[in-house]
């Protein structure tokens, strides 16, 4: 079903409050952050968001991370973000378990190799891997083990083993899916609270789920093409959110997708994780 008829550009970065109950996601192109009856215009590009508290936000624009005031809409900056780079900007991020911030970067126009993943933790801004292309897919296991991301045009889901005190990466990562033989790419991912993982497939209208061995499972389809980030929300978090894009689709194809850009609810589909908090 369709959860919010709005057609984003690019949606992205889904994010359920869970003390708010209360849903957010991004229309990366209009520059704008979205819920249900309303929405925050900025000056820069935005893509990702963690929750702070019942208030506040942690958002990822293009050349910052901000604390971002739910009510007032007033913002600070918390960390540049590759603020001298100006073809770059902000793409897929998530909290993790021990409060830190993932966010990766990509150009504006996708040139290759121009972005990168960092993580924010404890005031630090820490560059993670380089060059990226098409960061996405930043999730992270119910048991604090892993965490996982790709870069898109690779069609490579990455692993990588983490430090169980502070969370920073252990080791180098490795290969965990091969979608190369896929007509779809990976976009945003979620992991749900059995470990598996519920891909956006960007080109392939629904979010694919696989197990921890990497095996696949099931499928969810949406009525898009460019499916771009599911997040688990709902009173109970087993409810998928869907964010989708319009971007680059002619009028021939969005005849043919007319809910391309909308934002789709799938009820009661798995048990969701709840999103860690940011820890400022």
């Amino acid at each position: 079903m369709i959860f919010d008829d709005r057609a984003c550009k690019l949606g992205e970065g889904p994010l359920w409050h869970p003390i708010r109950k209360q849903f957010f996601w991004f229309d990366i192109n209009r520059k704008t952050l979205l819920t249900s009856d309303r929405e925050w215009q900025f000056n820069d590009h935005v893509s990702a968001a963690g929750w702070i508290d019942q208030d506040h936000l942690l958002i990822a624009s293009q050349f910052a991370l901000l604390k971002f005031h739910i009510e007032t809409g007033e913002h600070q900056k918390i960390a540049p973000l590759e603020a001298d780079n100006k073809i770059t900007r902000s793409n897929d991020g998530r909290a993790d378990p021990w409060g830190g911030f993932w966010i990766g970067t990509m150009g504006r126009n996708a040139e290759p190799d121009a972005g990168a993943i960092y993580r924010y933790y404890c005031g630090e801004l820490r560059q993670l891997y380089a060059p990226i292309t098409i960061s996405n897919a930043i999730c992270f296991s119910p048991d604090r083990r892993f965490a996982y991301f790709t870069d898109t045009p690779s069609k490579k889901i990455m692993r990588q083993d983490l430090d169980a005190n502070n969370g920073w990466p252990v080791g180098a990562p490795i290969v965990w899916l091969d979608l190369h033989d896929q007509d779809w790419s990976p976009d945003g991912a979620v992991i749900d609270a059995d470990g598996n993982m519920w891909l956006a497939k960007w080109g392939g209208a629904g979010v694919a789920c696989f197990a921890p061995d990497g095996n696949f499972l099931r499928e969810v389809r949406c009525d898009a093409e460019q499916i771009t980030c599911p997040a688990f929300g709902g009173a109970d978090l087993r409810d998928l959110y869907c964010t989708s894009a319009t971007q680059g689709l002619g009028a021939e194809e969005l005849a043919k997708n007319p809910d391309s850009g909308k934002t789709f609810l799938h009820m009661n589909i798995a048990q969701g994780q709840q999103e860690h908090q940011v820890i400022l």
